[in-house]
C-alpha cells in the first residue's frame, strides 16, 4: 500500500521532501512571496491613499490621523516583511536544539532549502 506522502517520488528535491514537493513549492514559492512582498506594499500604497485624502480635504485634524495611521502601517509591513526570515531562523534554532534520536527535525529544513 502506497502511502500519499510518497508519490510522485522523481528529482532531488522529492527525495528530501517526499510527495510533499508540490506543497512545500506553492508555499515558497507563490505564498511567501505574495505575503513578504505584495501585503507590505497594499499596506503602505492604502496609507498613502488615506493621506493623500487627508491633505486633500485640508482638515488638519485628518492629516495628523492619516499620518500616524501610516506609519502604523509602515510598521506592520516591516514586520510582515521579516517575518518569514524570523519564523525561519527560529525552526533552524529548534531544530538544532531537538533530540535527534527521537525525531528528524532537520528534514523539513533540507526540503526548504531544496527547492529553488
Amino acid at each position: 500500500m502506497s502511502s500519499v506522502f510518497q508519490i510522485g517520488v522523481v528529482g532531488k528535491a522529492d527525495k528530501k521532501c517526499g510527495g510533499l514537493k508540490p506543497v512545500v513549492q506553492l508555499v515558497k514559492k507563490g505564498l511567501v512571496p505574495i505575503v513578504q512582498i505584495g501585503i507590505p506594499i497594499i499596506l503602505i500604497v492604502l496609507g498613502t491613499i488615506d493621506l493623500g485624502k487627508a491633505v486633500i480635504a485640508s482638515d488638519e485634524k485628518a492629516v495628523k490621523s492619516a499620518q500616524s495611521m501610516l506609519i502604523k502601517r509602515a510598521i506592520y509591513a516591516v514586520a510582515i516583511f521579516f517575518i518569514t526570515t524570523i519564523v525561519t531562523l527560529l525552526m533552524s534554532i529548534v531544530a538544532s536544539g531537538a533530540d535527534k534520536s527521537e525525531t528528524n527535525t532537520s528534514g523539513w529544513a533540507q526540503c526548504w532549502n531544496s527547492i529553488k
